[in-house]
């Protein structure tokens, strides 16, 4: 089979930094021969892509939007489960100014430029014009249940065809589940209602769905993506094709204060070991906790632990940690071979992770506030160390310099065959930790990409 050519109307409007990985290239293949070429395509069309965490999945919508806008589809519905998702994809998408901004500066398709607008309907708008409604599916399903004026309605999508691009998608799947909890009955059972509602009421409308985590093994959910699957790139495939920092699971049996300050001593290794081979890397520790109240107490802990300390109780670390080859190696790096003493390294660290540079993100206001800075953790000018929080950062958060996991628990929600809530969610972060650092070594200017470890 001859693998289709991507169009320049898509590779020429992406942002200049952005070059397509091969898996990527894949997925917009497969999407051109599925459009283009398979005789069994239904004419509304419902897929999902399920790819891994940390694969690009919001460049590879951005692609798709570009390709469908050259087939006449100006109306996009973006929804999420999330409000910071929301945020942070507007940010993307409509912000040129930021670092993660998805497109070129000016977008050119059949030689016309073309604007890229967020809507509150698709009730005239321009005919010329990418546009765009961002919203959480509960705003969508509220809407959909008790309209306003001038806000998106179901006569929009009765009136006009529109593209639903559906972000951590296995919220969708409430319905399709045999067994929901009463909370789920409650909370979730009628947006999967709301959203085949609105596909069906045109018939070009096309629904797509992206997420890493589609519970598979669930008999009636595989059996609904059975023939809509169009791409499947795990997180095993993402680590082997070298798109993913090593992963490496550390067990301590210590209180939390001491996990955390093992965590701040490694997070400084690999900054100085990135300085002293000249490059910009400024790693980030999230420190995950149960609930809402332990995740503010051991930010407390963290706090009067940082404040505290001193070159005795790093020399104690130390002494400590001998038949522990990491963080021996961490400390023979710093004391030894930088010639640190323990005060002035105890010193080093109340700076680097002073209350300033600490982050709770369990408040949502405070999250809301925050919302950029955390969407741009890999600036210069950005200096946060540390993040606490419990569930909020699970998905639809991009932070490529995201280098330490530590947990403040131990007890997991699992069943005797049946993953766990928190264990899943466990999965989910552990994939926003082993998004890709991509940096140019000194000394091997062609080398395409260097790796680092989680």
């Amino acid at each position: 089979m001859l693998k289709p050519d991507i169009s320049n109307d898509i590779t020429g409007n992406l942002a200049p930094r952005i070059e397509l990985r091969p898996y990527q290239r894949t997925a917009l293949e497969r999407w051109l021969f599925y459009i283009d070429k398979y005789d069994g395509r239904p004419k509304a069309p419902h897929l999902l892509f399920h790819m891994a965490t940390g694969s690009g999945k919001t460049v590879l919508m951005a692609a798709l939007i570009l390709d469908l806008y050259r087939r006449g589809y100006r109306n996009f519905l973006f929804f999420v489960n999330s409000a910071q998702i929301i945020e942070k994809t507007k940010e993307n998408f409509l912000n040129a100014a930021s670092a993660k901004h998805l497109f070129a500066p000016t977008i050119r398709i059949d030689d016309k430029p073309v604007d890229i607008r967020a809507v509150d309907t698709f009730d005239a708008v321009s005919g010329d014009a990418i546009n765009i409604h961002f919203t959480t599916i509960q705003g969508l399903h509220t809407r959909m249940q008790a309209p306003k004026e001038n806000a998106v309605t179901i006569e929009d999508f009765r009136d006009y065809k529109v593209v639903m691009i559906s972000d951590e998608a296995h919220h969708l799947n409430a319905e399709t589940k045999k067994t929901l909890t009463e909370g789920e009955k409650a909370e979730k059972a009628s947006w999967e209602g709301t959203v085949s509602e609105i596909f069906r009421q045109h018939p070009e409308n096309m629904l797509l769905e992206l997420t890493a985590t589609v519970d598979l093994s669930h008999d009636a959910i595989r059996a609904k993506y059975a023939d809509k699957i169009l791409y499947d790139y795990s997180l095993r495939q993402i680590r082997e094709d070298g798109y993913s920092k090593d992963i490496e699971l550390r067990q301590a049996d210590l209180p939390p204060a001491e996990r955390m300050m093992q965590a701040m001593v490694l997070s400084q290794y690999r900054r100085k070991v990135a300085e002293a081979h000249g490059l910009h890397c400024k790693p980030v520790i999230l420190i995950k906790s149960k609930t809402i109240k332990d995740s503010a107490d051991n930010e407390a802990a963290f706090t009067a632990m940082v404040a505290g300390l001193t070159g005795e109780a790093l020399d104690a670390l130390r002494a400590a940690s001998e038949g522990d080859e990491t963080l021996s190696r961490a400390f023979t790096f710093i004391m030894d071979e930088r010639a640190m003493s323990g005060a002035d390294f105890a010193r080093e660290l109340q700076g680097d992770f002073a209350p300033e540079k600490v982050v709770n993100v369990n408040n949502p206001k405070d999250l809301e506030n925050r919302q950029i800075e955390l969407n741009a953790l890999e600036d210069r000018d950005n200096e946060i160390r540390v993040i606490f929080a419990v569930d909020k950062l699970n998905e639809g958060w991009d932070a490529l310099n995201l280098f330490d996991i530590v947990r403040l628990y131990d007890t997991r929600d699992g069943k005797a065959n049946k993953v766990g809530k928190t264990t899943m969610a466990e999965a989910q972060l552990i994939g926003r930790g082993a998004r890709y650092f991509p940096f140019m070594a000194p000394d091997q200017p062609d080398a395409a990409r260097e790796k680092a470890q989680v």
